[in-house]
């Protein structure tokens, strides 16, 4: 059996678990919260760096960050579901857009949680929030076309990202994304595991 550490409200958890789901896979894997502030957690020991999501395999190998989880994931799959080789270079750059998205947002919420409010740096959250729009703005236009058959890992890291905006930030993103807003729809209907991972504190 595999083991994920990982938290409820991590958006890069939720892809690795919304994979896990469309390969079919979640009965291969346990999911383990991970504390990543504690010193006593053995994430640590796992992750040099401390992160989650990690994958322990059933050697006892620890693969880390999402993005190489998702690769391991697909090659011990082997069907391409995930990264479809003829679309290769595009689904990889849809979830990369998607997780730098993710980074900037989760930065955002670091200032606000870990500094005293007299402490915050107005001009470092709205630098990490320009990435968030301009990320945004972009997968409006370019990437709200609605999907068809099983979601690739491009589509998941998107779904994540817009659903830690509505977890972390109310959702303000909705208002200026109405086609994003219906692609979302769209993937929640395709994708149950979407639902069924929804973030929580």
């Amino acid at each position: 059996m595999m083991i994920l550490r990982s938290s409820p409200a991590s958006p890069f958890g939720r892809k690795v678990k919304m994979a896990l789901s469309v390969l079919g896979m979640l009965d291969r894997v346990d999911v383990v919260n991970a504390d990543t502030t504690s010193p006593s957690d053995s994430i640590r020991a796992q992750n040099p760096l401390g992160k989650i999501p990690a994958l322990i395999l059933e050697d006892g190998t620890a693969v880390y960050d999402s993005r190489v989880i998702v690769d391991c994931l697909d090659g011990l799959d082997g069907r391409g579901i995930l990264v479809p080789p003829g679309q290769r270079l595009l689904v990889l750059r849809q979830q990369a857009l998607a997780d730098g998205l993710m980074d900037a947002a989760i930065l955002q919420m670091y200032e606000k949680r870990f500094r005293p409010p007299e402490h915050h740096v107005q001009s470092w959250l709205d630098h990490q929030q320009g990435k968030v729009e301009r990320a945004l703005a972009f997968a409006e236009a370019s990437l709200s076309a609605p999907g068809t058959g099983v979601p690739h890992i491009g589509e998941i890291a998107q779904a994540a990202g817009l659903g830690y905006l509505d977890f972390r930030f109310a959702g303000a993103w909705r208002a200026g994304h109405p086609k994003l807003v219906a692609w979302l729809e769209d993937f929640a209907r395709r994708a149950p595991s979407f639902a069924a991972t929804t973030p929580h504190a």
